[in-house]
């Protein structure tokens, strides 16, 4: 039956034929968005316990490769998607009060968001393919990190190459001299290599701050981190790409979405009696607007 006759008949042309009013059909789909966005919690959170599991392992992969982010980027991506979170909501408020105008142009003003979070992200992931900062074979940095001092560097240029290597083309073999590598036979003897961080454990010292610790903390210049590149830096870029990288398509999918409902907001097909489309999304949109302030404290201000 088209909307035509459906109106003819008397009938809500949004309502549904299984459903008696619009009222359980809104709480039928408030509920299956809500099954929804668990399902994509559970997919972040596969990912978000890789993360923990290998930035529990390796601290120092993690607190030397950050470094090569750029904090201003993610701060500026930040706030662009906390105030595309508030453009959503007012745009949800303005199709539940049948405001047309109101509604099309916050939808116009979320999207815009979203389009400048992509283009930044576009900057960053074109900035690390230039500088070789990828992942398994790919991370062959041309310089260190800003902040990083490494051993035969120059102590007042930061970012100098010296003393810095593709800890791909390290031997693994040399954090366990000891062992021996072929038995006489051929055959690989002893248990199998095990990762050991290169940072040797902290000492345990008097409660308080010691005063050397301060005056190391205030000498100029102070460096984020002074020592040679651990091993496997690799592995954060992996981390990284998976996880801004899967977030980014998210984003692609709220667009899709929002674009959607532009079209059909200035035909005006949104009302106080009708506005579904538009509540759900800004559902789906908070869920990606909240995953990415978890995933910039975690890549962007690790300490």
């Amino acid at each position: 039956m088209s909307a035509t006759a459906a109106n003819n008949a008397g009938h809500d042309p949004h309502l549904a034929h299984h459903f008696h009013t619009a009222d359980q059909q809104f709480q039928s789909g408030k509920l299956g968005i809500w099954l929804f966005l668990a399902t994509e919690i559970l997919l972040f959170s596969g990912l978000f316990c890789a993360y923990a599991v290998y930035r529990a392992s390796h601290p120092e992969i993690f607190v030397y490769a950050h470094l090569y982010l750029s904090k201003t980027l993610g701060a500026t991506n930040t706030i662009i998607l906390i105030f595309s979170s508030f453009t959503m909501a007012s745009a949800v408020h303005a199709a539940q009060v049948g405001s047309r105008r109101w509604l099309v142009a916050l939808l116009s003003l979320t999207l815009l968001c979203a389009a400048a979070f992509l283009g930044i992200k576009f900057v960053e992931y074109k900035d690390k393919w230039e500088e070789h900062l990828l992942t398994g074979r790919g991370y062959r940095p041309t310089a260190a990190p800003p902040g990083a001092l490494l051993p035969g560097a120059d102590s007042g240029a930061v970012g100098a190459t010296a003393g810095l290597s593709s800890s791909v083309d390290r031997p693994q073999s040399a954090a366990l001299p000891d062992k021996p590598a072929v038995a006489p036979a051929g055959r690989t003897t002893g248990p199998p290599a095990i990762e050991r961080s290169t940072i040797a454990p902290a000492a345990i010292g008097p409660r308080g701050i010691s005063p050397q610790w301060l005056a190391g903390e205030t000498a100029p210049p102070h460096r984020a981190w002074i020592g040679p590149e651990p091993e496997n830096v690799q592995t954060f870029f992996a981390l990284y790409f998976a996880m801004t990288g899967l977030h980014a398509v998210h984003v692609l999918a709220g667009m899709g979405a929002i674009t959607w409902l532009l079209l059909r907001a200035r035909r005006g097909e949104f009302s106080p009696a009708y506005f579904t489309p538009v509540d759900f999304t800004g559902l789906y949109w908070h869920l990606v607007d909240l995953v990415w302030i978890f995933l910039f404290p975690l890549f962007y201000l690790i300490a």
